[in-house]
């Protein structure tokens, strides 16, 4: 071996080869797909809207919203998605607590996500507050076949209006197809056990679209993405979607983000506690080894020092744009979550 290496020509070539098989080992992005959501935390643009209750982010409110507060926090949420992935931007990425297209639009062409040439999918919902669901995608990776709202209706309350669940169906580049649905289900405000019997209702909802779908193809790769304003272990995740732990043998439905949760964490802080809100569930052959499957088996929470805020005791939370009617600057009171699927 060092008579080998005596001869530089030697130690050239030994280099090449080196180099050379080094290279199998780099990020291929035929070969991957990186899968996201994040709640942008009311992400609304200067506009008063006829028939949305708008009224608090416009520039005459108490909390002043404007065109540099606006720009600021486009800014903040595009550097966060376009960091998610150190090697390309975000494939798909779904989105909630966004006002309409147009912040969308505007999202999509700010900073380094402008280099994605993102395309949109977006339904207006009767939510109260005037708040939905979207999708973007990179159409070089992702290629929309249809896509609609799922409407909630709920049979007790027939006059309360939440966020439509978007449903998209797509194909990959090299032909996987893809049922994504996106969420944004009912919130915690009253307490946890008495808003239960709602997400309840919309997973429910949710579960009934899914049937259906595996009915006519027991092998279709489903994807749910959202806040659900539950966690993992709670019932209308655990029961109604039956979504499992991700080592449990065959479950049908695995939630990614379990393994977080399991570990004490989450991707909101409500009263010191981290909740794991913002979940990821997809059917157990993304887990296989056959095409795209779910690099790690698990979900992640993203978030770097500059998303956070850091309080007095040194405890970190997500650093958000608002807390009532004082502004903080910060991004979004949510960290965003995600998945790689590799081939």
């Amino acid at each position: 071996m060092k008579r080998f290496f005596s001869h530089p020509f030697n130690i050239f070539i030994f280099a090449i080869i080196f180099l050379s098989s080094c290279s199998n080992g780099k990020y291929k992005s035929s070969r991957n797909l990186t899968i996201a959501f994040y709640n942008v935390e009311n992400l609304f643009d200067l506009e008063d809207e006829p028939g949305k209750k708008d009224e608090e982010f416009l520039p005459g409110s108490k909390k002043k919203w404007n065109e540099e507060r606006y720009t600021k926090k486009l800014e903040g949420l595009s550097r966060v998605l376009s960091s998610i992935n150190k090697n390309e931007l975000p494939e798909i990425i779904g989105l909630c607590e966004v006002e309409n297209s147009k912040v969308v639009e505007d999202l999509i062409n700010t900073g380094r996500l402008a280099n994605g040439k993102y395309k949109v999918v977006h339904y207006e919902s009767p939510d109260f507050r005037g708040i939905d669901c979207a999708l973007v995608y990179r159409p070089d990776e992702f290629k929309v076949i249809t896509s609609f709202p799922i409407k909630v209706n709920f049979k007790n309350e027939p006059n309360y209006f939440t966020r439509d669940i978007l449903y998209v169906k797509g194909e990959t580049k090299n032909g996987e197809e893809f049922h994504i649905f996106v969420n944004h289900w009912p919130s915690r405000i009253g307490g946890t056990e008495k808003t239960e019997p709602n997400r309840i209702e919309v997973a429910t909802i949710l579960k009934s679209k899914i049937d259906s779908i595996q009915t006519v193809d027991a092998s279709a790769e489903i994807i749910v993405l959202g806040d659900m304003n539950d966690e993992p272990s709670n019932n209308s995740l655990a029961k109604i979607l039956m979504a499992q732990k991700p080592e449990v043998k065959n479950a049908g439905f695995v939630n990614l983000m379990y393994p977080v949760h399991e570990n004490k964490k989450g991707s909101y802080l409500y009263q010191e506690n981290w909740n794991m809100l913002d979940n990821i569930v997809v059917s157990s052959n993304l887990l296989d080894d056959k095409g795209f499957q779910c690099a790690d088996k698990r979900g992640f929470v993203f978030h770097k020092k500059w998303m956070e805020y850091k309080n007095k005791n040194g405890e970190i939370s997500p650093n958000k744009t608002y807390g009532g009617t004082n502004y903080y600057g910060g991004i979004s009171d949510h960290f965003p979550v995600y998945f790689t699927l590799q081939r």
